[in-house]
């Protein structure tokens, strides 16, 4: 007998489930441990299986688009069974077969007769690749680059693109082997996440048809005509895609960093020599890259000329306009509505840092890394969240979430931005694990060569300036916590003692708190709880 496959319940708060993409196709043979879908939820993407040997027969929920938990998204069972009478038993999948079946009879009409047989499904063969979720704050990613273009032939390893993301420059792979038959979005340009952006195959294959019927489906009726005419327009786009072309099979092979060096100092890609794997070009190439006197000094002459009567004052006007990254426009998202929905307030507080600095150098002599001090911040807010749970919470709309684990993100400035990466279960580390990891991180996020899980699931955020000669900020809230500390620097402040005066080393901390979950009182006894342990670093110890 058949069986259902419905959307399984895959975290504590979802609700539904995004399709990203079908691993099988209706008429495949499956096992019951196949994977037969990814599904991004809202913690992660993960897979689902099938739990039944046999053939599947129906796909419910295109790649795409998103199930409630328990629908119906798939049919297993014997070839050629009638599995209609099971459809019928849930409303919701004869709405979503007929929302399905909609936009594909619309979108017969203005052009291929085709497409009113066409069905959701790829031709066999055919494996589209879908813009990934490479971050959980990414909702679309810049094509950098094409490194393959349509009409190659693909390897299940091979990079098929770079993609910007709002934290870092990632590849993206198609895991599958085949030809490239499609390309949806051209380099420079941005997709949402989820949104086809190549189309993998064998040889010859149509997939016209099916690129017509998503688009209409979700762009309506500007894109279905733009990709009517896909057989024979795609390839030509695409084509153009890698402009400047210097290796054999019509790009520039060139790392993410290796071409921003490049347009920011001037240089033509495509005459710099790459001495990368396979000719592949990366920054010290771009560094090391001298141009030869002819081809400078030809340009060079034509400016000159003209030098004299263009000549402007310092007083002329004019601006630059910089285009928004990824990131830039994440930040700028995410901190709005953190700023704007959540009732801030703060708590400023002064450290005596005598102690810490001389607990710091004595630690420093027996430590295998370096300690600084924004290790010993983390470690002591670390050791003062297991005290007061209420800062290492998240508010969640309808309930506050406490989280029972203490991860640490500690903000790093980079040229495009801010990005956080996280220390994990940071009360559990020593010092010098600390030290080390927090180095480790800092380094990758200031090469863009973060992972997804090492800038994500922060429960509490320290912003560090002390280093840049600020006394004392205000930070906003990095979501989903509910509080983040801004550390400014050590200074010596003169003070009374005794009948004399003496000098003390003092650092200003300021508290960032969400008024929803954390109050006046509670903010206030967490500051006086790190105080403790930053002024007798000893205690963190035992």
């Amino acid at each position: 007998m058949a069986e259902v496959i419905r959307m399984p319940l895959l975290s504590d708060t979802m609700t539904e489930g995004k399709i990203i993409a079908w691993n099988k196709n209706v008429g495949d043979k499956v096992k019951s441990d196949d994977v037969l879908a990814e599904v991004e939820t809202d913690k992660a993407t993960m897979e689902v299986v099938g739990y039944a040997d046999g053939t599947l027969l129906y796909v419910g929920v295109p790649a795409g688009t998103a199930a409630k938990v328990n629908d119906i998204i798939a049919i297993v069972g014997k070839e050629g069974e009638d599995y209609k009478s099971l459809l019928g038993t849930d409303p919701a999948v004869a709405k979503t077969a007929e929302t399905i079946a909609q936009p594909q009879t619309s979108n017969a009409k203005p052009e291929t007769p085709n497409l009113n047989t066409q069905t959701v499904s790829l031709p066999a063969g055919a494996k589209e690749i879908r813009m990934p979720l490479l971050s959980d704050t990414m909702t679309e990613g810049k094509i950098v680059a094409w490194n393959k273009k349509v009409g190659d032939f693909v390897k299940a390893d091979d990079v098929l693109a770079e993609v910007e993301t709002d934290k870092a420059t990632m590849e993206v792979v198609g895991y599958e082997e085949g030809t490239l038959l499609y390309v949806g979005v051209d380099a420079g340009n941005a997709a949402k996440v989820n949104e086809i952006i190549a189309i993998v195959g064998k040889a010859g294959t149509d997939v016209s048809a099916y690129v017509a019927a998503e688009k209409s489906g979700a762009n309506a009726q500007p894109a279905a005509a733009t990709q009517a005419a896909a057989p024979t327009t795609t390839p030509e786009p695409v084509s153009s895609n890698p402009q400047p072309d210097a290796s054999s099979n019509g790009r520039v092979k060139a790392s993410p960093l290796a071409k921003k060096l490049a347009a920011d100092k001037g240089i033509d890609i495509n005459k710099v020599s790459g001495s990368g794997d396979g000719g592949r070009i990366v920054k010290k190439d771009i560094d090391n890259y001298v141009p030869s006197a002819t081809p400078v000094a030809a340009p060079a002459a034509k400016p000159a000329a003209a030098q004299a009567p263009v000549f402007t004052t310092s007083a002329q006007e004019g601006h630059t306009d910089i285009p928004l990254t990824q990131m830039r426009k994440t930040i700028a998202r995410r901190l709005g509505e953190s700023k704007f929905s959540a009732p801030h307030f703060y708590l400023t507080v002064e450290i005596n840092m005598d102690n810490a600095m001389q607990s710091r150098a004595q630690i420093n002599e027996v430590s295998p890394v370096k300690i600084s001090f924004n290790d010993l911040i983390i470690k002591a807010v670390a050791l003062s969240l297991r005290q007061h749970p209420y800062l290492n919470s998240s508010w969640m709309n309808d309930f506050i979430r406490q989280n029972h684990h203490i991860h640490i993100g500690s903000a790093v400035a980079t040229p495009d931005g801010l990005i956080v990466p996280v220390i994990r279960h940071a009360d559990q580390k020593s010092l010098s694990q600390i030290a080390a990891e927090t180095k480790e991180l800092n380094g990758k996020a200031k090469d863009k060569k973060l992972q997804p899980h090492e800038f994500s699931g922060n429960t509490f955020t320290i912003s560090n300036l002390g280093m840049m000669d600020i006394e004392e900020f205000t930070a906003i809230i990095n979501p989903p916590d509910s509080a983040i500390l801004a550390v400014g620097r050590i200074k010596e402040v003169v003070v009374k003692k005794g009948e004399g005066f003496g000098v003390n080393n003092v650092m200003k901390l300021t508290l960032s708190c969400d008024h929803r979950v954390v109050d006046g009182a509670v903010g206030a006894s967490f500051l006086q709880t790190l105080r403790k342990y930053l002024e007798n670093p000893v205690t963190m110890l035992v």
